[in-house]
């Protein structure tokens, strides 16, 4: 993308970025107020918040970087396109973290909380990073486009111009990432979901009238798998057309994509980790509950003064 292009693309980066590290410190926040941490669901939620928290404070200054062509070693390039990825990474598994526990809710609902517990939530959100990590750092291992480079080039000089696919290798982008561990966990929330929501619709129907304690429960789940499943879509709404217009790139050489379209496509992705504290502090009722605390504390102290 030309020079010009960049620097009009910048100042939303820059606006995304605030909007992420502010909106996502609050969730956290909230959280931890509210005393919800000892609950396995949140526990991923703030594990989907740090994910985006990052991506405002890191992956974005990263993007920028790479976007103005930054010359510095191949292998730090490709250092900081890994940990780009790797935040994306741990945002879908935390999505299907939370799908997964919503599920056992409703599947095993008497020893949910027997089998759930606190530490074995923690240590799936550890897996849920180390897996990311993991994943997203196989092309410092081998799978990048060093060897593609012209003979001019070389891993420790600082004259080399970083660019995302001039390091990255674009099959491992599609073909591992995307198709790989992209498309099969979206499968896996999606039938979850359908089944929760099959599941908590019949269960109301079956106690419809009568103020039952299973009612109650059902209706409670049902609720919140309807925020859940809005944020797991907008995630799916916000990455879908980058992978899309990649795949392209890979299998449609003859198919010409603007790298401006495609800078719309990363401004988009950057745009869902914004967007989720939003979804967060309007339908989850905790969350939602914090953040009027918060408002009106602020606005009793604007008030007196």
């Amino acid at each position: 993308m030309g020079s010009s292009a960049v620097w009009v693309f910048w100042p939303f980066e820059v606006i995304i970025a605030v909007a992420c590290c502010l909106g996502n410190v609050l969730v956290i926040w909230a959280v931890w107020r509210c005393g919800a941490l000892r609950q396995p669901t949140f526990c991923f939620v703030v594990s989907l918040a740090v994910a985006d928290f990052l991506v405002g404070s890191v992956a974005i200054p990263m993007g920028v970087l790479v976007d103005i062509r930054m010359k510095i070693p191949f292998y730090g390039c490709l250092f900081m396109c890994c940990v780009v990825m790797m935040l994306q990474l741990a945002s879908g598994s935390s999505l299907l973290a939370i799908a997964v526990d919503r599920f056992l809710r409703v599947r095993i609902p008497l020893t949910y909380k027997s089998t759930v517990t606190q530490k074995c939530t923690w240590m799936v959100v550890a897996l849920c990073w180390f897996t990311a990590a993991l994943l997203s750092f196989i092309p410092m291992f081998g799978w990048h486009n060093y060897n593609t480079q012209n003979g001019t080039t070389q891993a420790n000089s600082t004259s080399f111009e970083c660019r995302f696919f001039t390091v990255n290798s674009r099959s491992y982008v599609v073909n591992f990432i995307f198709f790989g561990f992209f498309l099969p966990p979206l499968a896996i929330m999606t039938c979850l979901y359908c089944y929760i929501f099959l599941t908590t619709r019949r269960q109301l129907r079956a106690h419809i009238g009568v103020a039952t304690e299973s009612h109650t429960y059902y209706q409670k789940e049902q609720r919140l798998a309807a925020s859940l499943v809005l944020i797991m879509g907008l995630f799916v709404v916000c990455w879908l057309p980058l992978f899309l217009m990649h795949t392209i790139k890979l299998y449609g050489p003859n198919i010409k994509v603007s790298s401006v379209v495609i800078h719309i496509g990363v401004l988009l992705s950057h745009t869902n980790s914004a967007v989720n504290p939003i979804v967060y502090a309007f339908r989850i009722p905790k969350i939602k509950e914090e953040f009027k605390k918060l408002y009106m504390r602020v606005y009793h102290d604007g008030q007196q003064q």
